[in-house]
C-alpha cells in the first residue's frame, strides 16, 4: 500500500484512509465523463479533505478533477443531491461482499 507523501507543513497529518482515497482519486482523474458514482465519490472526498491538515495532493487532484469535468463545487453539490434523491446507493466494496467461503470446485469427484 502507498503511504502519504511528506507534506510541506510541519503540522500536517497523515489521513488513515489516504492509500484507499488515493486510488479513488486516481480513478476519478481518469474518468473523462463522470458517472454518478464518480460524482458521489468526488463530493464525499472533497468534504473529507476540505479542512484536513494534510493530504494536500489529494485536495489538489480533486480540484483538478472538477476542472477537467467542467464543474464547480456548487455544480457537483447540485448533481450529487439529485443523484441521492433518485435513490442512488453505493455498491458494497468487494471486501464487504457476503458469500460462502466453500469452494465446490476443489472437491474431488466421486
Amino acid at each position: 500500500m502507498a503511504s502519504a507523501p511528506s507534506q510541506s507543513g510541519s503540522n500536517d497529518q497523515s489521513h488513515p484512509l489516504y492509500a484507499t482515497d488515493r486510488e479513488v482519486v486516481d480513478r476519478l482523474l481518469a474518468a473523462e465523463v463522470p458517472a454518478d458514482h464518480h460524482l458521489v465519490d468526488a463530493a464525499r472526498l472533497l468534504m473529507r479533505y476540505e479542512a484536513f491538515p494534510g493530504a494536500r495532493d489529494l485536495s489538489s487532484d480533486l480540484a483538478k478533477t472538477l476542472r477537467l469535468w467542467g464543474l464547480s463545487r456548487e455544480d457537483l453539490h447540485s448533481r450529487t443531491q439529485a443523484i441521492w434523491a433518485k435513490g442512488f446507493r453505493p455498491a458494497p466494496a468487494a471486501s464487504e461482499a457476503v458469500g460462502s467461503s466453500f469452494d465446490t470446485a476443489d472437491q474431488e469427484q466421486t
